[in-house]
């Protein structure tokens, strides 16, 4: 009898424990802020200029440590470089995030995320073009947990690839910087 009840209450407890435990890395989370791009063009001569925009991204939980994160931006300069040129950047990454959760609050992050950019501009004069490239984002940040449901990203920052046809096959790569802030919504 008293092994049934010492069996019992260490389930019990066991089974708690489990449940706890569950509760503190959320499943799936929802980050929508502020990006500022930083545009760096291949093209010699050519000086780099700034975007402000949004990202969005939503990240699944695969484990405590390890997710899988679908990340999307919007960039958009009214008049790049005193041009008179109306230009856009939209980017669609996915990939693996690694996350360091020994912290009460912060969690520091690391990613690697794989995609397609979108690039739109169009001139004063009407004329209209736009291409698409791959992607690629690199780069880490962290997040403070505020309470169960929300967290604050007080910065994170990425190398952004972007591989856009720049006039010859020498000028396709372009070196960016990404940072951005927002909030973080735990599900």
């Amino acid at each position: 009898m008293k092994l049934r009840i010492v069996v019992s209450v260490l389930a019990f407890i066991s089974l708690r424990s489990g449940i706890a435990h569950a509760q503190e890395t959320p499943r799936l989370d929802v980050f929508a802020g502020y990006s500022y791009v930083r545009d760096n063009p291949s093209t010699s001569g050519a000086r780099g200029f700034s975007l402000n925009g949004g990202s969005a991204s939503v990240t699944y939980h695969v484990k405590d440590w390890v997710s899988a994160v679908a990340d999307f931006g919007g960039y958009h300069n009214g008049n790049i470089l005193g041009s008179g040129v109306d230009g856009t950047l939209s980017t669609y990454l996915f990939g693996p995030r690694i996350s360091y959760r020994s912290y009460r609050h912060f969690t520091p992050f690391a990613e690697g995320l794989f995609g397609v950019a979108h690039a739109g501009a169009r001139i004063a004069g009407g004329a209209n073009g736009s291409q698409n490239a791959f992607a690629m984002a690199i780069g880490g940040g962290v997040d403070y947990r505020i309470n169960n449901r929300f967290s604050l990203r007080p910065l994170q920052v990425d190398y952004l690839l972007t591989r856009f046809s720049e006039g010859t096959p020498n000028n396709q790569t372009q070196n960016n910087l990404r940072a951005s802030t927002g909030i973080v919504i735990h599900f």
